[in-house]
């Protein structure tokens, strides 16, 4: 058994896997970058090393720093968790010519899934059904417009070498398909250095389900069955549960079969995870789901499969690379339960989605339901440099009733603050009718977002309780010798007014400031101000970045005219492109932008002044 382990990653994976690898009693190296240097991750290892800036391809994508880490601490083996270089095959081979032990698949294997193209054909050569679609070399875009147009629209452009809903756009007819197209290239040119594409035919009403595979170096292949992830938000995975609903026993036979012989087709080891596309129109059926990819590393939603099999999958990924076969076959395995996972990512669904950054004054999750995993803690700070999911709320149940109504209530006992999440969108999302009836494709979100993402109001009795305790004793009972004793006042509540219902007797030590924390979401009460009552953001046109990023395309001029909505500048930042858009018609008077230009939180990128 490996007696030390590094683990090249960062936050939540990195805690995840400390974790199991502490239970197994083995010595764990944590690596780190300046914005990490107090993370948790680095606290919980036995062991820690600076590897570089906080950029990630100046410190968690150098695979040399990495190397050298682990043999300067005398770690045996490298464990990559998810992201940064798990999939990357020369990594991968450069540990092991270190005569380190890579916990994960071959190189080889990595290689022979890493290019979406290469993949299917692959997959179709092993009797694996792949979705219909464009694969070849030809890039040109008129090529690969009139492909599009043969395959019919609408189409998703995915970048071959892409992952995690990057280098991905849907395109519904011809004339949006080059902007798309470049728009697409670009992102997987800057994501994975690779701008090659292929195009795919549409499903219109998409499920997204997955099979969990491992395999260990004496020729075993289990699956430890399937995940739905078809609740997304522009292609990045949402909510995730197991089994998938829908799922009868003949159909999941004839999936998981298929999963098993694109395993076997790399002659895989470890765990990884075989991605297929469902047309659900008629509801799950064998001949109507195709592969699409396969992720050949450990899933960010591999707990919703542990919690329904019991299985620990890092355990096993540890166990496998120590040359030790699986534990147990296939007919040892059995679904039990039901299981769902939540992405909280630090993020404003009311603004766009935009990541939310700072430190996390108040980070409280539940302790007393389900499961929680996370690489953070409260007074820890978020950063722009990295993924904003901050935790994963993972809850078990003996039906999907019961696990979906766990994991609502972990939402709703979740507080966050002053850092933005997506908890209350969350709890909407599954209480949208088609979530609870099990009715999900891609596109929900798509189709309804717009209400999950709506700004959250805290009820009045919340206010009210918030309020009371900022309001004096005495000056609440001067109130009630010539008032009814319920009365209103004004407060700011995050900066805006709200008037709140007073009653009862205050209190002798008023706060000069409150908390309210309400189904996943928090406001700030403070004492109503004059001087802060005109506050807000200004109408002037005003373009400001929202977070620290890059420049990455600038689509105006100064001087040009533009119209409400029309996009100006792009903004790359957290791993996403932003668009900033023109709040009204008029015409740009200032621009400030440059492609490539790194721009702070709140510059001024650009002023539009109005029309007429």
């Amino acid at each position: 058994m490996i007696q030390s382990l590094l683990i090249a990653n960062r936050g939540e994976i990195a805690c995840r896997i400390i974790r199991t690898a502490r239970e197994m009693g083995i010595r764990t190296v944590a690596v780190y970058s300046d914005a990490d240097a107090k993370a948790l991750h680095v606290r919980e290892a036995d062991e820690a090393v600076h590897i570089g800036p906080s950029p990630a391809r100046e410190s968690y994508l150098v695979g040399e720093r990495i190397i050298a880490a682990a043999k300067a601490t005398g770690a045996e083996a490298i464990h990559p968790g998810y992201g940064f270089l798990s999939e990357n095959a020369e990594f991968a081979q450069a540990v092991i010519d270190a005569g380190l032990v890579w916990v994960g698949p071959k190189p080889s294997s990595i290689t022979a899934m890493g290019l979406k193209d290469a993949a299917k054909a692959l997959m179709a050569d092993a009797g694996v059904p792949v979705t219909p679609g464009y694969m070849g070399a030809n890039q040109d875009p008129a090529f690969l417009a009139q492909q599009a147009a043969e395959i019919g629209y609408p189409v998703l452009i995915k970048a071959v070498a892409g992952g995690g809903g990057k280098g991905m756009r849907k395109v519904d007819g011809a004339a949006d398909f080059a902007d798309a197209l470049a728009s697409c290239q670009r992102e997987a040119a800057a994501s994975f250095g690779n701008a090659h594409v292929l195009i795919e035919k549409y499903i219109l009403t998409p499920r997204h389900i997955e099979v969990q595979v491992f395999g260990d170096t004496h020729g075993n292949i289990v699956h430890l069955f399937e995940r739905d992830c078809s609740l997304q938000r522009r292609h990045q995975k949402v909510i995730e549960e197991a089994p998938a609903p829908g799922m009868d026993d003949a159909t999941r036979q004839q999936l998981c079969a298929a999963a098993v012989r694109a395993a076997k087709a790399v002659d895989y080891v470890g765990a990884g995870t075989i991605e297929f596309i469902a047309d659900a129109s008629e509801g799950l059926r064998a001949d109507r789901i195709w592969f699409m990819e396969m992720n050949t590393r450990l899933q960010v939603e591999h707990p919703v499969t542990e919690e329904i099999t019991g299985v620990d999958l890092v355990e096993w990924q540890l166990r496998v690379a120590s040359g030790e076969p699986l534990p147990l076959t296939q007919d040892d395995l059995a679904i039990d339960g039901w299981a769902m996972e939540a992405r909280l990512y630090a993020e404003d669904p009311a603004k766009g989605f935009l990541p939310s950054t700072g430190p996390l004054e108040l980070f409280q999750l539940p302790d007393h339901i389900g499961r929680v995993d996370t690489g953070v803690h409260e007074g820890a700070e978020v950063s722009p440099f990295y993924d904003p999911m901050i935790a994963k709320l993972i809850a078990y149940g003996e039906d999907r009733e019961a696990a979906r109504e766990v994991l609502s209530e972990m939402l709703e006992d979740s507080a966050v603050w002053p850092v933005r999440t997506n908890a209350a969108f969350l709890i909407r999302a599954l209480d949208h009718p088609d979530f609870v009836a099990g009715a999900v494709d891609t596109g929900l979100i798509g189709r309804d977002g717009e209400a999950m993402a709506a700004a959250p109001e805290p009820s009045a009795a919340a206010l009210t309780n918030a309020a009371m305790a900022m309001v004096p004793r005495s000056l609440q009972a001067g109130f009630r010798l010539n008032a009814p004793g319920v009365r209103s006042a004004p407060f700011l509540l995050d900066g805006k007014r709200v008037d709140v219902a007073l009653h009862g007797p205050g209190t002798d030590e008023p706060a000069p400031a409150m908390l309210v924390a309400e189904a996943g979401a928090v406001w700030q009460l403070t004492p109503w101000r004059v001087e802060g009552g005109a506050g807000g953001a200004a109408s002037d046109g005003a373009i400001l970045s929202p977070m620290p990023g890059k420049i990455i395309a600038v689509a105006v001029a100064a001087g040009e005219p533009v119209t409400k909505g029309q996009k100006l500048l792009t903004l790359e930042a957290m791993k996403m492109e932003h668009s900033l858009i023109a709040p009204f018609d008029g015409v740009v008077a200032e621009l400030n932008a440059t492609p490539g230009a790194q721009v702070q939180v709140e510059a001024l990128l650009a002023r539009i002044e109005a029309a007429g």
